[in-house]
């Protein structure tokens, strides 16, 4: 089997950007992107310019599995959701990343065999969210992770579970879930025998069907049990059970299989059969119990709802059948906290509400209408939710562990979850992951949280130590957590830093410019532009970065004026302007009138505070609002800018981006999630549908104006939710009134982001589901750009003005920085040699000497060059401010981007001549300057003015810099 090296020489065809859409992507086709990925790395003139993460880490991100040494325990690999696969030797305290450099991040499943250190990772997890990236199969490293092999089963895209043979490395089964945003074959229960050389499926369904979870009898290892789950997402709507949903057994290694579950058996089966989680125990008497978590989305009953409903509080559901006259005849109080509860407007009364019912202005009906939004069949749809089943039969007869319904573990939207852990020697001990976790201490019967405050709420994964149950490491949204009581404590074990940031901005605070995003699952927060991580904020006592909002957060916008207003929300358009600095807060999203349907908005929604006019502020649902005042009133400038919607339980036909033109007010422009753009050229006076000879109903990622010619106009289109991972990146010289494809030579990955430098228009960056791309002719020809930055989903960018640094928001490894200031002076039509000197150099007398850790004080810094054409020798001389030449080294320059670096130390043999020009000038009454090499025996650069100085085969290029 191939592994990850880059060919010497790769010749590939790119998949032209204007195939039909819709159209899946192959397994040949990612293969092909990934090694044209590659060959941009390779020849990329921008692969000297060097990525710096910022954090933050303190909330990290979505946990997919754990693997434990059973022999020490303080020894796990985590795979997560979005991030790549990590190692940690130390009980958590530090990770190192394993699979930065691979095909693909999302990590679905991960087995090790501890005695040969052979590890298998199985890609895509299967949480099946919004971002539940789609991975290519199954990797092996034979070497704890230092090198990996693909194994194949590329087409599986989601893989739920791996289980390895303790006594055979070779032998693995897996459990592929199989496409998120569609049907196919390549799903269901696999074998191997050989190390994933060749695989068996020995276990299918249909083609809707896949494996998620897979347990195997330590006892009786021929014995393995597979839940089925039959799942399909739309992007519109989410399918998240059928009846090809069940559990099965194997009684001879997994090369057959009978299906266990049935009505008949007392284990919910049908349209109704969700998402399932396996574990396995004995007890003391040596009796197996096998449970199964079930998340039953049959609807309860009319006399189950009504038991639920068993207090005097009027319900929407209620509602819903209610006549006239017993609306009429219930209390004022109830009327008031329904409005309340619900969010109707404040200026809608219970007393004026009963009054239009009363003389036939509105209707109940109107009422629910109301409140019957996008997203009503997801939330108001009354499952049963969460179900332990459990067997000591083998599946003959499955008994409800629990009297009453626990729906509150999951809710409406258990295929997030599904996870369950029992104590494989005590079948009394379960843990369900959801979004509480919850513990179990009577076998199911009775249930208590373990959520301490210092743990995130969303739950994938859960290890007891067989040899100390009250050691739990557990994986949730917010990272890893660890505990040693049961669950009554916990730490947390964020080292690494794992957001997953949806969106980013920044500001220009006179003391350095702060960074800001929002996170899925995980609020908005605001931190330092010059944030290094580092453990001293456990000394200090506060973490730099700050968490500004929370929920799921979306999309930031800070007003230029003061830097600390800002506009923060959570999904489906809910905002507030915030100002942390006086602790104010206020709800700012638009609401639709009584009698209106209600606005659709997505799980993103968009906003933009107006280039021309901080007060005036937009937002995005099907209709574009505006508000002249910051928020506080809006009107709907716009009709319905999407197709109309569908029937789902996922909001659509909604804006997902916005743009104003910075050099003409009034200039909009909108793309929705169905695939419509638009422009208005008066302010939303009328709006005209742009774009209709781009492909047809892919996700309009992006849509950004020019910064430098207001013609231009460039929009990304995302094909990911029709499994079409094609790159689709255009522009328009006419503000949309025609389109052409840029980007040819990109790799066949989903586009997230565009963004034109304000500086110099040939230089425009693209962000994809797999990385960084930047052009410097204008969108022509790409590379990529990933000196230090993973090959990780990059959904937003951004550029700091004043310090010239590019914020990279990732979907999994929070935020990175470069300065890009040598960019824009190379990104011309016949770029020279260019040198940047590094900035905010200041001298000390520690430089040189040891610190706490008995480790020299050294300064770093670097230079920058910008070498156009081949790779050459160089030389960087540093001249004082009078030109003698103190420090000279030769270099080997590449073409593109360099970073030399430099320690501002300078040759000892002319402190004499530095110490004459220092003393120039300078009054009798002061002590001379006398220069002293540092206790290592280095000279380092005195405060003053200087000069570099590259000669690169007889052309010179210089930069003047100083040392404070």
């Amino acid at each position: 089997m191939r592994r990850f090296l880059l060919p010497t020489l790769l010749l590939i065809t790119f998949v032209c950007t204007c195939v039909s859409a819709q159209k899946a992507t192959t397994a040949q086709e990612r293969d092909q992107a990934f090694q044209q990925r590659m060959l941009l790395q390779q020849n990329s003139p921008a692969a000297g310019l060097e990525f710096t993460n910022i954090g933050p880490s303190i909330m990290s991100g979505r946990v997919s599995d754990v693997a434990v040494d059973p022999e020490d325990p303080t020894h796990f690999y985590v795979g997560y959701a979005s991030g790549g696969l990590w190692e940690t030797k130390d009980n958590g305290i530090t990770f190192s990343p394993l699979f930065d450099d691979l095909p693909v991040m999302t990590i679905g499943a991960v087995a090790v065999h501890w005695i040969s250190k052979t590890i298998y990772v199985g890609t895509g997890e299967v949480n099946s969210s919004r971002s539940s990236y789609a991975g290519n199969g199954v990797y092996r490293s034979t070497d704890g992770g230092s090198s990996w092999t693909h194994m194949g089963l590329d087409e599986t895209h989601h893989i739920g579970r791996i289980i390895v043979d303790d006594k055979d490395a070779s032998t693995v089964w897996v459990a592929a879930l199989g496409h998120l945003y569609g049907d196919n074959p390549e799903r269901g229960v696999y074998k191997t025998t050989n190390g994933g050389q060749m695989w068996t499926k020995t276990l299918f369904v249909d083609d809707k069907t896949g494996a998620v979870d897979i347990v195997r009898d330590p006892r009786k290892p021929n014995e393995l049990f597979a839940a089925m789950w039959e799942r399909r997402r739309w992007a519109w709507d989410f399918k998240e059970s059928g009846p090809g949903s069940g559990v099965w057994h194997s009684t001879d290694g997994g090369s057959n299989w009978k299906r266990i579950t049935s009505a008949a058996s007392g284990f919910p089966t049908g349209e109704g059969g969700g998402r399932i989680g396996l574990a396995l125990s004995y007890d003391s008497g040596g009796k197996r119990h096998v449970y199964a978590s079930i998340d039953n989305y049959f609807r309860k009953t009319a006399a189950e709802l009504a038991k639920d409903d068993s207090d005097d509080r009027l319900t929407k559901n209620q509602l819903r059948s209610m006549s006239k006259d017993q609306f009429l005849g219930l209390k004022s109080y109830q009327v008031e906290e329904f409005l309340r509860g619900n969010g109707f407007p404040r200026s809608l009364k219970a007393a004026s509400v009963i009054s239009q019912i009363k003389s036939d202005k509105i209707t109940t009906a109107q009422l629910v209408e109301y409140l019957d939004d996008a997203n009503s069949l997801l939330f108001d749809t009354p499952v049963k939710g969460f179900e332990l089943y459990h067997t000591t039969t083998n599946g003959e007869k499955w008994t409800r562990t629990h009297e009453d319904y626990l729906d509150r573990i999951y809710s409406s939207y258990g295929y997030y979850f599904g996870n369950i852990t029992v104590h494989p020697e005590d079948p009394t001990t379960i843990y369900a992951m959801g979004v509480p976790v919850v513990k179990s201490e009577d076998s199911g019967k009775t249930w208590t949280g373990i959520n301490a405050a210092n743990v995130h709420a969303d739950h994938h994964y859960m290890w007891i130590n067989p040899k100390r149950p009250d050691h739990l490491i557990n994986g949730n949204d917010g990272g890893i957590n660890i505990s040693y009581d049961g669950g009554k404590n916990w730490i947390k074990c964020n080292n690494p830093p794992l957001g997953q940031f949806y969106a980013v901005a920044v500001d220009d605070h006179p003391d350095g410019y702060r960074v800001y995003g929002g996170l899925q699952d995980n609020g908005t927060w605001r931190g330092p532009g010059n944030y290094e991580a580092s453990r001293g904020w456990t000394q200090r006592g506060e973490y730099p970065y700050k968490a500004l909002f929370g929920g799921d957060g979306m999309q930031v916008q800070v007003d230029p004026r003061d830097h600390e207003t800002v506009y923060v929300g959570f999904q489906f358009g809910n905002y507030y302007r915030l100002n942390p600095k006086k602790g104010s807060t206020k709800p700012i999203t638009p609401k639709h009138e009584l009698g209106q349907r209600p606005y659709r908005w997505n799980w993103q929604s968009p906003i933009l505070i107006s280039p021309h006019q901080p007060d005036i502020f937009y937002m995005g649902s099907n209709h574009l609002h505006r508000s002249f005042n910051r928020g506080d009133k809006f009107e709907t400038i716009s009709p319905d800018l999407t197709n109309g919607g569908k029937k789902g339980d996922v909001a659509y036909g909604t804006l997902t981006t916005i743009d104003e033109s910075p050099l003409q007010f009034g200039l909009l422009y909108t793309g929705s999630d169905d695939g419509i753009m638009h422009r208005s050229k008066d302010g939303g006076v009328s709006w005209d549908r742009i774009g209709e000879s781009l492909p047809k109903d892919l996700w309009v990622s992006r849509i950004a104006a020019g910064k430098h010619d207001k013609n231009v106009v460039y929009a990304t289109l995302n094909g990911y939710r029709f499994d079409d991972f094609k790159s689709y990146v255009y522009k328009s010289m006419d503000m949309g009134s025609t389109w052409a494809p840029i980007g040819a030579n990109l790799p066949a990955e989903a586009v997230n982001v565009i963004y034109e430098d304000a500086k110099n228009e040939r230089l425009l960056f693209v962000g994809t589901d797999h990385g960084l791309y930047v052009s410097m002719d204008g969108g022509k020809k790409f590379v990529a750009m990933d000196n230090g930055l993973p090959a990780v989903a990059v959904h937003d960018l951004v550029i700091q003005e004043t310090a010239q640094d590019l914020i990279v928001g990732t979907h999994g490894r929070s935020l990175y920085k470069a300065n890009i200031s040598l960019l824009r002076t190379a990104a011309v039509e016949e770029p020279g040699i260019t040198l940047v000197a590094p900035g905010r150099l200041r001298s000390s007398s520690r430089y040189g000497s040891q610190n706490f850790n008995f480790t020299t004080i050294e300064p770093e810094t670097a230079f920058q060059v910008y070498l156009p054409g081949a790779a050459a020798g160089a030389s960087l001389s540093i001249k004082s401010s009078e030109g003698i030449t103190i420090f000279t080294k030769d270099v080997k320059l590449t073409g593109g981007v360099n970073t030399i670096p430099y320690d501002m130390s300078y040759e000892g043999r002319f402190k004499e001549m530095l110490e004459v020009e220092l003393n120039k000038g300078r009054k009798e009454d002061k002590r001379p300057i006398r220069l002293k090499a540092g206790k290592n025996g280095v000279y380092y650069l005195p405060a003053g003015k200087y000069t570099a100085v590259l000669n690169v085969e007889g052309t010179k290029a210089e930069a003047r810099f100083e040392v404070k």
